[in-house]
Parts: C-alpha cells; structure tokens; sequence
C-alpha cells in the first residue's frame, strides 16, 4: 500500500481526533461572535486553497460573510496598505513553513486583521505568527501528495462554521462522519480508473461546496498521474472551455447533494450527448451516476467524503500509468515559496 492510500484512509481518525477535544475552536467561535465581521480573507496555496474554497463555500452560505482568496504577493511583495482592521484572515497549511504565507500572516496581524492558522504542525512558523492556531492533528504525511490533511482542513472547516452558527443539525452530523469516511473509502471507482489510465487531458467539474473538491480532484491528477486536468465550476465551463469538449473528451464531474446537483447532472447528460466520456459522480439515487458517492448526514459534509473516494482511485489510477503517487516528478513534500 502506498503512503497516499495509507493516509488518505486514516482521515476517518483524524476527524476523530478533532472531535474529541473542540474547545479551541469553541472560544475562537466565541471571539468572532463578540463582533460582527464585513469580510473574510483566505491565505494559502495548492491543495490547502482548495481546502479554503471550502471553508470559503461555507462561511458565504451558511453565515453570509464573503470571503476572498488574498494573493500574497500583495502582502508580501507589493506591502498594499490592507484596510482589513477587525476583520478575519485564515491561514491554511500543512507545514507552516512557506516564508511568503508567513509573512503575508504577519503583515494582516500587524494591519489589525484576527488571525487564523489552520497548521498540522504545532509549532511552526505560521502558528506563531497568528493569533490563533487550530491544528489540524493530521499527523506526520509522508506522501508528497497531501490527503489526510487535506481532508482535516475540510473537516475543521465544518467544525469551526458548525460551532460559529452553534448549528446542532451539522455538529450531530460531524459526530458520524468519521464512519462516512470509511464507507467513502470502501467504495468502488475501478471504473475511473480503467477510463482515465490512458487519457493525457481532462476536465473536472463541480460546484458550490463541490468546487472546491473538483479543484483538488485535478491537481491530484496531474500530480500523481501526469494528466493534464483542470478544473471547472459547471457554469464556468459553458463559456470557453467548451470549446475543448467533443467527442471522447473526458469529463469527471462531481454532483454531491445541494443546491446544484440538478445543474451538474444537467450537464453531464449535455456532454454525453456531444458524445464526451463522462465520469459521474453522484449518490444512489442518480440513475446516470457511474461512479458512487456516500451521502452523509449533512449535505454540506458530502463532499469530505466524495475526495477520500477519489483519492483512493487516484492512487490507483498513479499505479495502472506506471507511476509513484508518494514520490511526484520535481516536487518536494514543502514548497517554500516567497
């Protein structure tokens, strides 16, 4: 078994984990309730901003703050005077160690933002630039492709939206998530990986919550199988990359529970039509779907369990094009970017 697979396949323990003990999170929910906040700014990059689209899905629909992904050059290279006094600013990464997500950190703190840090490592420098730190408790990832912290961002995302709203329908949910994840773990996608082993392009689409899930859905796949995927939110994709889709084009489209599953199913069944390939992911209860979902106890935590699915394939589709999902081409575990 390959250390992604292992990984990915311990996030049911590490949601676990940051259920035992939320009493962190419970006195951030209490800072941010002593006054209201206009805005939202998210600081990160890779597979931990996809993980801030997420928390970003949820703050705007379910609290109606808007949030806004922060290029950190901004901070860091152009020293913008940010007007962001009295407002939040969330960091989101695994190692904690990138000089320009610190720095960017360091400067919104200074500017008079709350600071955040979402980290898996403790005591690392982005920790200590924040205010707060919420760790992940994701545990040492040995992969170079991140899964099981991945997923702990989605997870605390929740917890923290959860506990801000003081929301009991999503914190029960929370509570049986962890055997979502084993379930989603088991499920069978062999059939995206006998599509997709010899394909060179693709496009990966979601929406909503789901986008974020779509974004790391392709980043994955060009970094552990060489595929050249980008990903699309299904509006998005009725504009120009359109074009791009004909006959035998692969398509994997994400359509979880929520408001914008009858538009993703929609779209498959348009594509099909043009006589692309398309991979549908969707629950039970979709006749069209070719590859499972799990439906969780909330539809806002679907898709957490939608990536493990995809990740296990993932790992298998690395190994059927000869590949090492651990150990990508040119990448390093920390990217230290400034």
């Amino acid at each position: 078994m390959s250390n992604m697979l292992d990984e990915a396949l311990a996030s049911a323990d590490v949601v676990v984990a940051q259920l035992a003990d939320t009493s962190h999170i419970e006195a951030l929910a209490a800072r941010l309730a002593e006054e209201p906040r206009h805005v939202a700014l998210t600081v990160a990059r890779g597979s931990s901003d996809h993980a801030a689209s997420y928390f970003a899905g949820l703050t705007m629909s379910r609290i109606g703050v808007p949030v806004a992904s922060l290029p950190m050059s901004v901070a860091t290279l152009q020293q913008a005077p940010l007007r962001v006094k009295g407002q939040l600013a969330v960091a989101f990464s695994q190692s904690g160690k990138s000089p320009d997500l610190v720095g960017t950190m360091q400067a919104l703190r200074a500017a008079g933002a709350l600071t955040v840090a979402a980290v898996n490592v403790p005591a690392s420098p982005l920790a200590e630039a924040c205010e707060w730190s919420l760790p992940l408790l994701a545990g040492p990832e040995l992969s170079v492709a991140a899964t099981k912290s991945y997923i702990a961002m989605l997870s605390l995302s929740a917890i923290v939206i959860a506990h801000v709203q003081k929301d009991v329908e999503l914190l029960n949910a929370l509570k049986t998530l962890p055997d979502s994840l084993r379930a989603a773990g088991k499920l069978d996608w062999s059939h995206g990986v006998d599509e997709l082993k010899n394909v060179d392009r693709m496009i990966v689409i979601g929406r909503g919550l789901g986008l974020a899930i779509a974004q790391e859905a392709a980043l994955k796949l060009k970094e552990t199988s060489g595929i050249q995927a980008e990903a699309f939110s299904s509006a998005e994709v009725r504009h120009g990359p359109m074009e791009l889709i004909g006959e035998d084009y692969p398509l994997l489209v994400f359509a979880p529970r929520g408001p914008e599953q009858a538009g993703l199913i929609q779209l498959a069944r348009d594509m099909r039509a043009r006589g692309a390939r398309v991979l549908l992911a969707a629950p039970a209860d979709v006749p069209e779907a070719t590859l499972p979902l799990v439906e969780t106890a909330h539809f806002a935590l679907d898709p957490i369990a939608a990536i493990l699915s995809f990740y296990v394939m993932a790992d298998a589709l690395a190994a059927a094009r000869g590949r090492n999902p651990d150990a990508p081409r040119h990448l390093a575990k920390v990217t230290e970017t400034r």
